[in-house]
């Protein structure tokens, strides 16, 4: 029982409506024993207060105090404004109802100096909660980085450390700009010291170049929206000042690699696995996490978030069910091996039997639609929230360090993944399919393609079909079978020779490869005399994803399906295409090469002549891992 006797009205009301609002919350945080609320109780009726906000912390012990800082957090939605929230130096996401990920609603501007930036700040984070909230806290913590780091350069450089926008020129901007540069250039610690920036026990950590860029592009959006609406012409700012900080651009940085064989090796060896589960010692899942991170390519987060009710069998196929929440995709199936089930009906097992070990019973049907498969350990007293990406990826990176093998990340499973599939023979639309990117560019991006074979230039030229506008479009008209010498020269003389570019292809129609006008308006892609070339397979590929784009983004069905159907056509011929490919075993040389300047028409790949016996040569073929043929097939 809880006794209130003694405390003032006001502060009476405050524990009652806090501990009301905590207990409405499945996920507001840790339990509350009773035995530290009333310690609190007692301490505040002790200190004579009449308000929680009076409460002097630094008298009170130590689990009372951590207990009557929540309560304070969540006492200051009701008596802050947002209005007030801008006076003080904060903003509440609570007022705007959103709670970015993995941030509390609190979200701290004070470490700006300058009255007229924090302002300009401020607005900015209302003007996004307000009309496109963010999903992730970088959206917020990135401009906060980079008015710190404004603020301490003006603080320390510009007349009257900054607080006067008035006096502030295009000198100061350009100033700051070149401090940035040096300090990323030497490694130089930065001036504003934020905690998001703090290394535990080592301090700020020293400026990248990638950091740079990021604070010029974030401090410039901010800056740049304020002009835009007036505010900085209202508080005598020089737009001078404003337009000299350049935009940040997209700095060079390396892709991740696929696994190497030795890392592969050491990763998936079963006493290096042992290892790693037994630095789980709470049992919560590490090696599982590990393993479905491997096997499926999926995102670090969506395997970490899992519900309990994920896996099931559809006509004898296990299935894997996750959110893809990066793209906007819930409740996306993906087929998995048959060990990979197993394991995760294990852990299954272990979730529910924790979760009775605590409620007194089994989780209902319902109840497992919402619970984690791999539960955090404190705050977490229903069960729905995840481990963390911190938690894992410290006890990975630990494991990792005792192998003795390059640096390696989890997201490096993903690489390896997409890049098996594609030497197992999917192309990339599968590829970006299984592993749910929003482009078939990203699925590029992910498989790692080598462009080695010498005979590439020559081969892709042995395979034609006919265009979109032909009666049957995607009709090979060089066959996929291995030709004679005459042939091939043949078709080199009556397609290549006699042939003039076009945009994604080659027109056959002799009058306008004999320098003529063209009598259809260039209409090159309805016509019956454009032909496809294997050198324009990935243009086409962008071309199909630009339509699919376009009518997904259709205002209603019947406009999506005239869209379809006019494409159509141009579907089918990428698709004979890409049989065509197939059948000489050149789909995945063709899927590296992309022709998209007309000038490239022009080099190697156009002038040099093929060899008639080399172009039905098959390609050797690559050891793919078990995993991923299982995830291709």
């Amino acid at each position: 029982m809880l006794s209130l006797r003694g405390l003032k009205p006001l502060a009476r009301a405050e524990f009652k409506w806090v501990l009301n609002h905590h207990a409405q919350g499945p996920t507001e945080g840790a339990r509350w024993p009773i035995s530290v609320v009333q310690r609190l109780a007692t301490e505040c009726q002790r200190q004579q207060i009449g308000s929680l906000a009076d409460l002097d912390l630094s008298r009170a012990p130590q689990h009372p105090r951590t207990m009557a800082r929540t309560m304070l957090s969540h006492l200051r939605v009701v008596y802050f404004s947002r209005q007030d929230t801008k006076e003080a130096g904060y903003i509440e996401t609570d007022h705007y109802g959103v709670r970015l990920n993995g941030h509390t609603s609190n979200f701290d501007i004070s470490q700006v100096s300058q009255r007229w930036l924090r302002d300009l700040l401020w607005d900015y984070l209302d003007m996004r909660l307000t009309s496109d909230p963010p999903r992730g806290k970088s959206t917020f913590t990135r401009p906060r980085r980079g008015c710190v780091e404004l603020s301490a350069y003006l603080e320390a450089h510009a007349p009257k450390g900054g607080h006067d926008p008035t006096l502030l020129r295009k000198e100061h901007m350009l100033g700051f700009v070149t401090d940035q540069r040096h300090r990323a250039a030497q490694g130089l610690k930065p001036l504003g010291v934020h905690y998001k920036i703090l290394q535990r026990n080592r301090g700020p950590v020293a400026v990248t170049k990638a950091q740079v860029a990021t604070i010029f592009s974030a401090t410039r959006f901010v800056l740049r929206t304020a002009m835009d609406a007036g505010e900085t012409e209202r508080i005598g700012l020089d737009r001078q000042f404003v337009v000299a900080l350049p935009p940040g651009g997209n700095p060079r940085s390396r892709r991740r690699r696929p696994f190497s064989d030795e890392a592969a090796r050491a990763l998936a060896d079963e006493a290096n696995l042992s290892r790693l589960d037994d630095t789980d010692l709470d049992d919560r899942g590490l090696r599982d996490v590990w393993e479905s991170i491997v096997t499926t390519g999926r995102r670090c987060g969506e395997i970490l978030t899992l519900r309990l009710d994920c896996i099931g069998r559809y006509k004898g196929l296990p299935l894997l069910w996750h959110d893809q929440s990066k793209v906007g995709k819930v409740e996306e199936a993906i087929r998995i091996s048959e060990r990979m089930y197993q394991r995760i009906e294990q852990r299954q097992a272990t979730t529910r039997a924790r979760f009775a070990q605590r409620h007194g019973q089994p989780p209902t049907p319902a109840q497992e639609r919402e619970l984690a498969l791999f539960p955090r350990r404190t705050a977490n007293r229903t069960g729905v929230k995840s481990v963390s990406y911190g938690w894992f990826n410290q006890l990975l990176r630990a494991w990792v360090l005792t192998l003795d093998i390059p640096h390696t990340v989890a997201h490096q499973a993903r690489h390896t993944l997409a890049t098996n599939l594609l030497k197992a023979g999917a192309n990339l639309a599968q590829i970006k399919r299984y592993l749910g990117h929003v482009s078939e560019a990203m699925a590029e991006h992910y498989a790692h393609i080598a462009n080695t074979d010498p005979r590439l230039s020559d081969a892709l030229q042995a395979v034609w079909v006919s265009g979109p506008g032909a009666l049957e479009p995607g009709i090979i008209l060089s066959g996929g079978e291995p030709m004679t010498r005459q042939e091939a020269e043949a078709m080199l003389v009556d397609l290549t020779h006699r042939s003039t570019p076009a945009e994604g292809g080659f027109c056959t129609f002799q009058p306008v490869v004999d320098g003529g006008a063209c009598p259809f308006n260039l209409n090159c892609h309805t016509c019956d005399n454009f032909v496809m070339t294997g050198a324009d397979l990935v243009y086409w590929h962008r071309k199909r994803e630009q339509w699919r784009m376009l009518a997904e983004r259709a205002p209603d069905a019947t406009t999506r399906d005239y869209l379809h159907q006019v494409f159509d056509p141009t579907a089918r011929a990428i698709d004979g295409l890409e049989r065509a490919l197939c059948a000489v075993g050149l789909l995945d040389e063709a899927l590296s090469l992309d022709l998209r300047r007309p000038q490239d028409y022009y080099g190697r790949v156009w002038s040099a002549a093929f060899r008639a016996g080399e172009l039905a040569h098959e390609q050797d073929s690559d050891e793919t891992e078990p995993d991923a043929l299982d995830a291709a097939n």
